[in-house]
């Protein structure tokens, strides 16, 4: 553990998280956008911060870099309790891209890495790496507003990790990607994991959040939804089984696991099963009951289904863009 000592008081910290929020709050006249978050990002972790438009991402990302002070609540980074104080050893993505036009794609990743402490030669080094590093390399020289927008969005994300941070914080950097440049950019968070550094990276868009996240938070109207392990996310909604019989054969009761048994028709059933209950096992007492089967369909909840029990079903649009 650490101590964060702040006007006379002590407060522990956790050393094992890069990042810790406590009871944090911000209001913009009578809008309630963050409202009392708690949240801890474990060091190494790649972690996803989750919700629909509106739900307060972008501001707790800007508390969090000290670029908007809360009105109460504290918080950690790096085990400081600004981030100003260890900006050298944070990157951040802001949702808003934007780079100098008229410079080259070299220059501007080595012009970032420069402010964030690097010296010029191993800037214009660094900048040279990532950009072969990520299929790049043959535009390096190449002034930004002669880029596709796709390559553009590739260079502000390698300009804004140039200094190898141990933090990085990105606002929905899968925005306005194409396939195949999504694809490189979770080559990057995958390599960025690799190498130890943490991850925060918000997003409304689950299928990402499924693929890359050890651990999310699902914010809805500032608040704190849930926060954990995406298996403990889908843990929230039942596994449900589409069961089907030979000639309308019925289904006894009693089945192991099953909560709910809806019929959809002769011989057709949508059985709901009990959290931590096992579709083996169900399968298993079906044979033992000699019911004939002609289907036996398990379907679990993704994060797409979770997100919408959770932030409601307004967000379903959102989600899927």
């Amino acid at each position: 553990m650490s101590l964060s000592l702040e006007g006379g008081g002590t407060t522990l910290w956790s050393m094992s998280a890069a990042l810790e929020l406590r009871q944090v709050s911000k209001s913009f006249g009578h809008f309630h956008a963050v409202r009392e978050l708690s949240m801890s990002v474990p060091r190494g972790a790649v972690y996803g911060f989750l919700g629909p438009n509106g739900a307060g991402k972008t501001t707790s990302l800007r508390m969090i870099l000290g670029m908007l002070l809360p009105d109460s609540g504290e918080l950690s980074v790096l085990g400081s309790p600004s981030a100003m104080a260890v900006r050298d050893r944070v990157g951040y993505l802001p949702e808003e891209k934007g780079l100098y036009r008229n410079m080259t794609a070299s220059a501007v990743i080595a012009y970032f890495a420069t402010l964030k402490g690097l010296s010029a030669a191993r800037a214009r080094v660094r900048a040279r790496e990532l950009l072969n590093r990520y299929g790049l390399g043959d535009f390096a020289d190449k002034k930004v507003e002669t880029l596709s927008k796709g390559m553009g969005q590739k260079v502000q994300v390698l300009a804004s990790i140039a200094h190898d941070p141990e933090l990085v914080l990105f606002d929905e950097p899968f925005s306005g990607l194409d396939p195949v440049n999504q694809e490189v950019l979770e080559e990057v968070l995958e390599d960025l994991k690799t190498r130890g550094c943490t991850i925060l990276f918000s997003t409304h868009v689950m299928a990402h959040a499924e693929r890359l996240c050890d651990r999310l938070l699902v914010l809805g109207g500032g608040r704190r939804l849930f926060e954990g392990t995406p298996s403990e996310a889908r843990a929230l909604l039942p596994v449900v089984v589409t069961l089907e019989t030979s000639g309308g054969q019925p289904i006894p009761e009693g089945l192991p696991g099953v909560r709910e048994a809806v019929s959809e028709g002769l011989g057709r059933w949508r059985l709901e099963l009990q959290p931590g209950a096992s579709s083996s096992a169900l399968l298993e007492a079906c044979f033992e009951k000699s019911l004939r089967l002609k289907r036996f369909e398990v379907r679990e909840p993704d994060l797409h289904e979770v997100f919408v029990h959770l932030v409601g079903p307004a967000a379903r649009e959102a989600s899927l863009r």
